[in-house]
């Protein structure tokens, strides 16, 4: 294992544009301590986000995986690329003349989603712990750790993003064309959400549940679902307006489940691709 992941780890080494990305990514995700110490002043009246509690435990952790979930294309650039480059110059070809075997191969890519998605986790919790330690009005350390769910369900969307990332990479060959596609797959899951509603208005018959909740994106949004409708704030204006929010915030064993079989099955999918594809 350790052999297969310092291969890949040597060429990233001296890949430029995975270095300069994967940086952006961790100093966009530092960007959110920076936003949360800046002062507005919008016509005499001082406005602070962080005094506004949404880096308050245990409420940080949500708010926190939500955002920085955003973020993962910068990764997903990385991974498609890294993939792409073993057709394009041919890497491939040579790893599997030197002795090593297509499942090998596999599982160092494998590896490196794992390694990646850890240490960006491993980087939110941390960032997230100081931004809390520092602004949060609640310290106790059962409020704290907290909630921690988020940070779980943030790992597991990044390991099954990565992998779709990486099983697109392997099958298209192209980074442009991959990237691409996985964008187009993000309209077409658009395109049937839209359908399922005008259905949904139509008959009755929610789909939604059903059917939509399976597709491999959805499911991923679904692992931390929005933050802002939960806040305070937002509830207590809601609540003067008459509204309520009845969603449910927390992971979901069904999403889970959801996230582990299509991880597997783009991990799958990649060997049979590999197995099957004359290098």
């Amino acid at each position: 294992m350790l052999r297969l992941l310092n291969i890949e780890l040597h060429k990233l080494k001296y890949n430029k544009a995975a270095k300069v990305i994967t940086i952006v990514y961790f100093a966009l995700i530092c960007f959110i301590a920076l936003i949360a110490s800046i002062e507005f002043n919008f016509g005499g009246v001082k406005f602070r986000m962080a005094d506004q509690g949404i880096f308050n435990f245990p409420f940080i952790w949500h708010f926190n995986a939500w955002v920085a979930a955003w973020l993962k294309l910068f990764f997903a650039v990385v991974i498609v690329s890294i993939v792409a480059n073993e057709y394009s110059y041919r890497t491939l070809k040579q790893n599997l003349i030197d002795g090593l075997s297509k499942k090998e191969f596999l599982t160092s890519k494998v590896l490196t989603v794992l390694l990646f998605s850890v240490v960006s986790t491993v980087f939110l919790f941390l960032v997230s712990l100081l931004l809390g330690l520092f602004f949060s009005d609640y310290k106790e350390i059962g409020i704290i750790f907290s909630d921690m769910q988020y940070i779980l369900a943030y790992f597991l969307k990044l390991v099954c993003f990565f992998s779709f990332c990486m099983f697109l990479g392997i099958w298209v060959k192209r980074s442009a064309f991959a990237l691409g596609f996985l964008a187009l797959w993000q309209v077409i899951e658009g395109i049937v959400a839209i359908i399922f509603q005008v259905i949904r208005v139509k008959t009755d018959v929610d789909l939604f549940e059903t059917v939509y909740r399976f597709f491999p994106l959805k499911a991923m949004s679904d692992l931390v679902v929005e933050p802002f409708t939960r806040f305070g704030a937002v509830q207590s204006a809601a609540s003067q307006l008459g509204e309520t929010f009845d969603k449910n915030y927390d992971l979901q064993p069904l999403n889970v489940v959801i996230i582990l079989a299509w991880t597997t099955l783009f991990i799958y999918w990649s060997y049979v691709i590999l197995k099957k594809r004359d290098l």
